[in-house]
């Protein structure tokens, strides 16, 4: 069960100049182990409120960075950072890429129904657009909107068309370049990709 309505992605294939590409800039790696379930408690703790907080993703395709939208989206923001250090990403994957509309990870299953063992609840602004390089959490589509565990998604086409039912998280400000390497990697028909994604390590930074 995908944690994501894909209502908004493209079948149309990458060029074949593209996926070269993206084959050559990604390390190659071997696939984690799947973490397995997880029952880990609720942060109950927020973010400090005056600073900025910055997540890198380390992948084997480069590192990406999100800067927080700690104002905006405060509960969501303050999970996703107390995830990163706790070290809950560190060897999953980019489990799903959708052409032209999202990259999915952060299941430690590796199948796209695992999470942390909990969920925030935290509806986003109405007026969300889920545009390039906007960070947000995946969510089944029979739970409320701003529904959120571990998965998250980086839009990756010039606008998901979705509706406001996915918990922000932020926007990457650094590695477009890599989320451009990901988003077009050779799939499977039901949008795995062939050769590992891996998130090696993720931090988060405050300034």
């Amino acid at each position: 069960m995908l944690l994501l309505a894909a209502c908004g992605g493209s079948d149309k294939p990458a060029s074949t100049a593209s996926t070269a590409a993206a084959r050559a800039d990604c390390q190659k790696v071997a696939a984690p182990a799947p973490k397995g379930e997880q029952h880990l408690r609720r942060p109950t703790a927020t973010l400090p409120a005056g600073k900025r907080y910055d997540v890198d993703l380390q992948t084997n395709c480069g590192t990406i960075t999100i800067r927080l939208a700690t104002g905006r989206a405060p509960r969501t923001a303050a999970s996703f950072a107390d995830l990163v250090k706790r070290g809950f990403y560190d060897g999953l994957t980019f489990h799903r890429i959708v052409h032209d509309f999202v990259i999915q990870g952060g299941d430690p299953l590796g199948t796209g129904t695992g999470g942390p063992g909990y969920s925030v609840v935290e509806r986003p602004p109405r007026t969300l657009a889920y545009t390039r390089g906007v960070v947000a959490m995946a969510k089944t589509q029979l739970e409320r909107a701003g529904t959120s565990g571990s998965q998250f998604f980086v839009v990756t086409g010039d606008d998901a068309s979705l509706p406001p039912d996915y918990a922000l998280v932020g926007k990457v400000t650094s590695g477009d370049d890599v989320v451009n390497r990901i988003a077009v990697v050779p799939r499977t028909a039901d949008d795995h990709p062939f050769d590992p994604i891996v998130i090696q390590k993720v931090r988060v930074a405050a300034s």
